[in-house]
């Protein structure tokens, strides 16, 4: 499976944050962009497990569609 995911870097500390906006709060860092996703990664395959477990807490059944929104 492939998930698209948002990298940011933090300006003060460096660090690149990684988020997952088709798993609401699958989050992820690491000080390095190849840490941070290699810990994504991580953090996905541990989301999917969660998800298996806890079947009421299905939310992407619930999920209607992901759009892309523009501000003029």
């Amino acid at each position: 499976m492939e998930y698209k995911v948002i990298l940011t870097q933090d300006a003060e500390t460096g660090w690149f944050v990684i988020e997952v906006p088709s798993l609401p709060g699958c989050i992820s860092q690491g000080k390095t962009k190849a840490q941070a996703l290699r810990n994504i990664k991580d953090a996905i395959k541990g989301y999917l497990v969660s998800l298996a477990k806890h079947p009421e807490d299905r939310i992407l059944e619930r999920m209607v569609e992901i759009e892309a929104v523009s501000v003029a």
